[in-house]
């Protein structure tokens, strides 16, 4: 029988603290993804909400670095996206969704995009989110990420991916089940 509290979606009072720090330095190093927000309200909110904290550290975890860029006036939630330069390295070589994984007859990733996304608590960037979050630097320069495909795409086979090349951001096709050492997916999480 498994210990309830390995389970848990939960982090020591150290893990925090760790990650808290982290959080920090990264929102202080890169202030203009999220001008006139201050640390201390977005902490204090982090502190109120332990399972976003867990969700934080999954993504830190998987090398997503992830960072405030954007603040909800009307529910009051800040925005982390994934912000490492290039798509995630903990998240790589996975397909689309569970239905592409099982799509394929050989050759099988150990898991997708989607089901990785919902088990860390975090929803994949949409195209829109994509383009937004290019605007605060250039990141997939050398990778690309799987974005969260429209129902019409996904329902036909395909998934969309983007990156960043020749100074443009690329938003581009694959079938689901594809999946590339050099792609993962980057993720978006409200707090």
């Amino acid at each position: 029988m498994k210990n309830s509290k390995t389970n848990k979606k939960d982090l020591s009072a150290q893990q925090r603290g760790q990650l808290l720090t982290v959080l920090k330095a990264r929102f202080e190093e890169n202030m203009n993804r999220h001008q006139g927000l201050e640390w201390a309200k977005i902490e204090a909110r982090l502190g109120a909400n332990s399972d976003k904290l867990w969700s934080l550290n999954e993504m830190e975890r998987t090398g997503g670095e992830p960072d405030v860029v954007g603040h909800d006036k009307k529910t009051g939630e800040y925005i982390f996206f994934d912000c490492s330069a290039e798509s995630p390295t903990g998240r790589r070589s996975v397909c689309y969704d569970r239905e592409g994984l099982e799509s394929r007859k050989e050759h099988r990733p150990a898991d997708s995009a989607m089901d990785m996304a919902a088990a860390m608590g975090i929803e994949l960037l949409t195209e829109e989110q994509y383009r937004q979050l290019q605007k605060l630097g250039h990141f997939d320069t050398k990778t690309s990420s799987w974005l969260k495909s429209p129902a019409e795409i996904r329902k036909l086979g395909g998934a969309i991916f983007g990156d960043y090349r020749y100074g443009n951001v690329f938003v581009y096709h694959n079938g689901a089940q594809s999946y590339y050492g050099a792609r993962a997916f980057r993720g978006s999480l409200r707090v």
